[in-house]
């Protein structure tokens, strides 16, 4: 549901690519966020979002992300609804000018 995921705080970084091998810009997202406790994703223990972000010509997506328990560290086996992947692209995308 849309109004199931809240981001609550971030962090973002512009990554280097010492080669030149890719093309466009990549980010690297770190979003602290909070889930209804009937949401599948909840976890006492916390969850915090990592998103590989690009930004190439035209073209802004998101490459790659992974749901990370707060308090464990672990990376859970949980795929974000299209709409909460949307929450996030947006986020992602509105956010770009403060990397370092």
């Amino acid at each position: 549901m849309i109004n199931m995921l809240a981001i609550t705080g971030y962090s973002v970084e512009r990554l280097k690519d010492p080669f030149g091998i890719l093309s466009g810009e990549r980010y690297e997202f770190f979003l602290d966020i909070d889930v209804s406790e009937d949401d599948e994703l909840f976890s006492e223990k916390g969850l915090n979002i990592r998103v590989l972000y690009t930004v190439d010509g035209d073209k802004q997506e998101i490459i790659k992300y992974d749901i990370i328990e707060k308090e464990t560290e672990e990376i859970l086996d949980f795929e974000l609804e299209e709409d909460e992947e949307a929450i996030i692209n947006s986020f992602c995308k509105e956010h770009l000018s403060e990397a370092e």
